[in-house]
């Protein structure tokens, strides 16, 4: 086999192994990993399961593979749009997310939750993708993808709110009066404002980024104000004919 014929056979075989992962994408979008046998897998595939093993080599790689090419679908939708301006395209990171997130429902719980019970590489790839996720905010809000451990911290706790609401949200479709998309974008930028003032406050070198024209800063707020005393009456009762004076009202100390 000379070098072209290698490279429409390897092509080819690319090709082949994508249609297996679209398919497996779909089957598992509507029925839990324990409930599909590799039987199942290859009738509803038309494909003999030899296939899926000689591409897979078994039903937890063919697993692995297809929630891989999820995450790098979800990775590539929220880390896209590199040309705009820092805050349009924390907004766009934003949207794109809760993009994937509403139409890849099964994915993104797999993704979220790591898939097969607490499978170890199923939630390494998770880890993965929290860690783009948060580089990619962190370049659009700082313009580099590292960060001081603190200020990263907080972009996880961040990131680990959006993850639970995102959950919550796609749970409740149908639901009258479910928040939009926008409506749940807005939310979530409006926190990761917040987010990025306070590390402001405890990582100087990460100041927050100014908003989109046309949308106020966000800052944070300062002390409160001390609270009045607190005043009970005073511990004589009451005599006949008694009227409250200022002894009753006297602020405790």
């Amino acid at each position: 086999m000379n070098r072209g014929q290698q490279r429409g056979t390897t092509e080819r075989s690319q090709v082949r192994r994508a249609e297996l992962i679209a398919i497996g994408r779909r089957l598992f979008a509507d029925t839990s990993y324990d409930a599909l046998s590799m039987d199942d897998i290859a009738k509803q595939a038309g494909v003999a399961k030899g296939l899926i093993y000689y591409y897979f080599e078994s039903k937890r790689g063919y697993y692995l593979a297809i929630v891989e090419d999820s995450v790098a679908e979800l990775v590539a939708r929220a880390a896209g749009e590199l040309e705009l301006p820092p805050a349009e395209r924390v907004h766009r990171t934003v949207d794109s997310y809760l993009h994937y997130a509403e139409h890849h429902q099964a994915a993104y719980r797999t993704i979220v939750t790591g898939g097969i019970g607490s499978d170890a590489e199923v939630l390494a790839i998770r880890d993965t993708v929290r860690e783009e996720l948060v580089a990619t905010i962190a370049e659009g809000a700082y313009g580099r993808r590292t960060l001081p451990p603190l200020a990263r911290l907080a972009l996880i706790g961040w990131l680990s709110g959006v993850e639970g609401a995102t959950l919550d949200w796609i749970g409740t479709l149908r639901t009258p009066g479910r928040p939009g998309r926008e409506e749940l974008g807005a939310l979530f930028v409006r926190q990761l404002r917040a987010t990025l003032a306070v590390i402001g406050e405890f990582v100087p070198e990460c100041p927050a980024p100014p908003p989109l024209p046309g949308t106020p800063a966000f800052t944070v707020p300062g002390p409160a104000p001390a609270a009045a005393p607190v005043v009970f009456p005073a511990a004589s009762g009451p005599g006949p004919g008694h009227s409250p004076g200022s002894a009753d009202l006297a602020p405790v100390t």
